[in-house]
């Protein structure tokens, strides 16, 4: 049986990299991506990349609608390995840290926290205020809270922008236990 995980996308910038989780999911059988766009992100996707949106839903196993709170995730008895929201805006980051779960991208949230379960929060801005930092070092004190800003890594050596986005996107599936094929790991220095 596949093992599903909860993919979201909020405005923040960078959808281009949710587009590249969403392809390495598929690339790994086992695995099951369960889609949820805010609104926000869908306006951010068209300017930000050249995917309609439903290319992007093509590249998901599952589509869901941010109002749809009735859907699986919304539920603790839905079965999921954990929740990924890339890119994840600071808006987002204040419902997660204060419970307040008025649609299927926050409740999924407050579900993956209350169930313990891997949550991989792709924290976007710059530069992060003193309320941002709080919120951001609070949610990384709960269990299985990961917080992975999209920061830029050179140590691999990357040939262009498309070998560092999907460097990041293989370091926030990572905690999954998704094995991206080309993600190169540091060997130690040489």
């Amino acid at each position: 049986m596949a093992k599903n995980i909860i993919v979201a996308a909020t405005g923040a910038s960078g959808l281009p990299l949710l587009v590249q989780c969403l392809k390495i999911i598929q690339e790994n059988e086992g695995f099951k991506s369960h889609l949820i766009m805010s609104d926000s992100a869908k306006l951010t996707l068209q300017h930000e990349t050249d995917y309609s949106l439903e290319e992007v839903y093509e590249y998901a196993d599952c589509v869901l609608d941010q109002t749809d709170i009735g859907a699986g995730p919304a539920s603790g008895s839905f079965k999921t390995e954990g929740m990924l929201i890339v890119p994840c805006s600071m808006k987002t980051i204040a419902g997660i840290h204060s419970g307040y779960a008025d649609n299927l991208i926050l409740r999924a949230t407050d579900v993956t926290i209350k169930e313990q379960r891997t949550l991989v929060l792709a924290a976007r801005e710059t530069p992060l205020s003193s309320i941002h930092l709080r919120n951001l070092h609070e949610l990384s004190q709960i269990p299985g809270v990961r917080i992975i800003p999209p920061m830029m890594t050179f140590y691999n050596l990357p040939k262009d922008i498309d070998e560092m986005m999907y460097h990041i996107a293989a370091k926030l599936l990572e905690p999954f236990g998704i094995e991206a094929k080309e993600y190169r790991r540091w060997t130690g220095l040489q």
